[in-house]
């Protein structure tokens, strides 16, 4: 697996709350580094993690928006989508990959999380008129 899919799996995996699928995903000391929360540490932790984030979310969606890498290192644009007071919310941020072994070895994540504005993203972007940020049933950058 490649890491561009490696990463749309672990998306995939963070989406159905697949607490083996995520932790399959990470080296067994992976780190996630957030802007918002101190770091998660190791596969399980941080399998455990993204499943609470699900149920907390009310079944939270994540698609990979924009992928550029190689075989050690990629950034990536996000969507999560997650409801709220009635509607469809876009949670949207960046992160920074690091990979070793065919697994994901760190992410740095870089977004706003805002409890008064739960939609965040790029002030002003026309994400609406880019269908890089159209997220749809299977949708691949």
């Amino acid at each position: 697996m490649n890491n561009r899919d490696l990463v749309h799996a672990y998306f995939d995996a963070c989406t159905r709350g697949d607490l083996e699928g995520i932790r399959a995903s990470f080296c067994d000391d992976a780190v996630v580094y957030d802007t918002n929360h101190r770091p998660v540490r190791g596969a399980e932790g941080i399998a455990a993690f993204y499943v609470k984030i699900r149920e907390r979310w009310g079944e939270a969606a994540w698609y990979v928006d924009t992928f550029v890498g190689d075989a050690q290192a990629a950034a990536i644009e996000w969507t999560m989508l997650v409801p709220h007071q009635g509607k469809t919310c876009a949670v949207r941020g960046s992160e920074h990959y690091t990979f070793r072994d065919g697994r994901i070895a760190q992410i740095r994540q870089y977004w706003t999380f805002d409890p008064e504005r739960v939609e965040t993203g790029l002030r002003d972007f026309p994400y609406a008129g880019d269908p890089r940020f159209a997220p749809v049933e299977g949708k691949r950058d």
